[in-house]
């Protein structure tokens, strides 16, 4: 397990004005860098993410057979963060019968004729299994308040608008992840922290490279314009929705691996925290199973 102190530097504190400047998106433990070097603290980060896949795939073996909780992950970033590779690499031990992922995109005609939370509602994770939001309900406090004309397209009645809008959807939010807890689906939520910089030679990457043509959009560049923006709607909505039921957690994405070991360290101790168990059976049940087998040994003879 990755250690508690770290854990809790990702993590914002309920109640508390995050400033992203405060969090290192190439974050690397100063120490262990210092005195083991760069290959062995990434071989170590990289071995806790073996340790943690194991743990979360029989965590989730539990939790389906379990069949009282659900678990539903969040994953907001900006473009080029490595929302993607993360699940790929985090999920790869996960049965994918006890596991969706949904990546939300832009909003359908349909989408836009319900509350921003509809669409998400309707993909929740059933319990026994563990959910994967790539974006979400989040990008309409994030996307749509850095591109106002978005708005515009959700038709709100214009008594519904202006400068309090943004603090009724934290308060939505916030009483819906709450309600989720209630009833039994824990909430989980990363955001990945990538810098400028990084973002800048992953674009170019894609621009170089012929198998990641595909990944590139000319919107990406574009968005880079309202970099700052993105920066200020984060650390609002982080702030206000970060809660002791569901908390947020700021992690660096300069360097996958550091990423990847900390998101699954953090699933598989959510897990391991729940009463999981299978479940025993009656003793009608076991009457059944054992005459079952004792009509299976007597084929032998």
């Amino acid at each position: 397990m990755i250690d508690a102190k770290v854990i809790e530097h990702f993590t914002v504190t309920p109640g508390t004005r995050l400033r992203l400047a405060d969090h290192d998106p190439a974050w690397v433990p100063t120490k262990a860098m210092t005195v083991l070097g760069k290959d062995a603290v990434k071989s170590r980060a990289q071995k806790l993410l073996r340790k943690s896949l194991d743990d979360l795939a029989e965590a989730q073996e539990l939790l389906w057979a379990d069949d009282r909780w659900a678990l539903l992950v969040v994953l907001q970033a900006l473009d080029a963060a490595g929302k993607d590779g993360t699940i790929k690499h985090v999920m790869s031990g996960v049965n994918p019968q006890g596991c969706q992922v949904v990546s939300f995109k832009q909003p359908s005609a349909e989408e836009l004729d319900h509350d921003f939370l509809w669409r998400c509602v309707r993909r929740l994770p059933e319990r026994g299994r563990i959910g994967i939001f790539n974006r979400s309900y989040y990008e309409d406090v994030l996307v749509v308040r850095v591109h106002p004309e978005v708005l515009e397209r959700q038709r709100l009645p214009p008594q519904r608008r202006g400068k309090k809008l943004w603090k009724g959807r934290y308060e939505a939010i916030n009483a819906f992840e709450r309600h989720l807890v209630r009833s039994g689906t824990l909430v989980v939520k990363f955001f990945l922290h990538v810098s400028r910089e990084e973002q800048k030679a992953r674009f170019l990457e894609r621009l170089e490279r012929p198998d990641k043509h595909w990944k590139f959009s000319a919107r990406d560049v574009a968005e880079r314009a309202h970099w700052d923006d993105y920066v200020a709607a984060y650390e609002d909505a982080l702030s206000a929705t970060s809660t002791r039921w569901a908390p947020w957690y700021v992690v660096p994405a300069d360097r996958k691996w550091i990423t990847r070991a900390v998101v699954a360290d953090v699933i598989a101790s959510t897990l391991r925290g729940l009463d999981l168990r299978f479940p025993q059976p009656s003793d009608e049940r076991r009457r059944q199973l054992e005459e079952a087998r004792q009509a299976l040994l007597a084929e032998d003879g």
